[in-house]
């Protein structure tokens, strides 16, 4: 609980490092979160919509979020590029390396490469390494 929490306690801290564990716990809280909002916004009818349809397989559902959703998107952006930011420094790279992923899919699978890396061991230019804090 303490890695989903802590880009919250360093919301908007751009400096640092963090580790893999901070990062992709973070990730994966913000997405299962996002899908909880999109249908509670559809079911609640808060802009959202949930709609039934039919693919290959017979089986489908399409949710589109709507309010309780964007404003959730809203306030995780910060934190979001805080910890994507620190995570690049982890490796060693500049935090400008995040704009790689404005170019079309290959920015963002250069980008998750340069996410799933080991940390620089000892320090670097963006701090001491987290895991010899932690031990």
């Amino acid at each position: 609980m303490g890695h989903i929490l802590a880009p919250l306690r360093r919301y908007a801290d751009f400096s640092g490092r963090s580790r893999r564990t901070e990062f992709w716990s973070w990730l994966i809280f913000f997405w299962v979160m996002i899908f909880i909002l999109m249908f509670l916004d559809a079911t609640l009818g808060l802009g959202g919509s949930a709609t039934s349809y039919s693919n290959s397989s017979g089986v489908g559902f399409n949710v589109n979020g709507g309010w309780l959703t964007l404003l959730f998107a809203l306030a995780a952006l910060v934190p979001n590029l805080a910890v994507s930011v620190r995570r690049l420094h982890d490796t060693g790279k500049s935090g400008w390396t995040l704009l790689i992923g404005l170019v079309p899919l290959i920015g963002i699978i250069i980008l998750i490469v340069f996410w799933v890396a080991d940390s620089e061991p000892g320090d670097n230019a963006f701090g001491p390494n987290p895991k010899a804090i932690m031990a």
